[in-house]
């Protein structure tokens, strides 16, 4: 019993909570509900589903226990988010734009996962990148990693995303701000993941953002969606998709992010 204890709390070292979001520790049902979830949302099996879930779980721990800072988010939403991105197929030009990237851990394990899917990733990022974490509602303070939120850090994590990473461009400011919309909107990006301003008009002014500068086919990820701490995400996203002329389409959600595909 003692050699048994020992063993998980070794484990516990690797898995638990300390310095992170949460526990990365999902029970066998939380993962078949995930699987379900990505299978239905992206159309794939459910065997192929789970491997990309799984691909993803071993991508979470293993950066995790290399890099600077965190993976913001449950176990389950962040894994649904790798795994069902690069099964919904998106354009092949590569081009990603992730709005609200704290660490930069999502967007170095993304380009990983687009990467094993035959897709070659350039990746911008748009964060105000000023020392700690900034959402309106939620009080500033130390981060659980003790990790300053500086593009230094994001670099260094961006660099286990490979060469894309490295290559990275990082646009410091707010994805409101007209001359760091100016300098990213040169281009169409086949997968946008929404995560900045969690506010219902911070939303609603990604997504409007989002519509021009979308690629055809491509691929819109709305973190927190359904997530009861943040229920104007949401509401504002639910909104937007009503909206006469819209070019996105719910596809459906996992966890708390929904898929959204832009029309042609």
């Amino acid at each position: 019993m003692a050699t048994l204890r020992g063993e998980r709390n070794s484990l516990s070292l690797i898995v638990d909570g300390t310095a992170r979001s949460g526990p990365r520790t999902p029970t066998p049902a939380q993962l078949d509900t995930l699987v379900a979830q990505v299978a239905k949302v992206t159309g794939v099996p459910e065997a192929a589903a789970r491997r990309n879930v799984v691909i993803a779980y071993r991508n979470v721990i293993a950066l995790e226990m290399l890099a600077v800072g965190r993976l913001a988010g449950s176990t389950q939403n962040i894994c649904g988010k790798l795994a069902a991105t690069p099964l919904l197929a998106p354009p092949d030009r590569g081009d990603i734009l992730e709005i609200g990237t704290l660490y930069g851990l999502f967007s170095a394990s993304l380009l990983r996962m687009l990467h094993r899917a035959g897709i070659e990733p350039r990746m911008t990022i748009v964060d105000p990148l000023a020392g700690s974490q900034l959402q309106p509602g939620t009080p500033e303070g130390a981060d659980p990693t003790g990790t300053p939120v500086r593009e230094d850090v994001v670099r260094a994590n961006l660099a286990f995303g490979g060469t894309p990473g490295t290559e990275a461009r990082i646009v410091r400011g707010f994805s409101g701000d007209e001359d760091v919309r100016a300098r990213v909107s040169d281009r169409e990006y086949g997968v946008i993941v929404v995560d900045g301003d969690h506010s219902a008009p911070g939303v609603r002014a990604d997504l409007e953002w989002a519509e021009k500068i979308a690629a055809p086919g491509g691929v819109v990820v709305v973190d927190d969606y359904g997530d009861k701490r943040w229920q104007h995400v949401k509401t504002a996203t639910d909104e937007h998709l009503a909206q006469r002329g819209t070019r996105f389409e719910l596809l459906g959600a996992v966890s708390t992010s929904a898929f959204l595909r832009v029309r042609a």
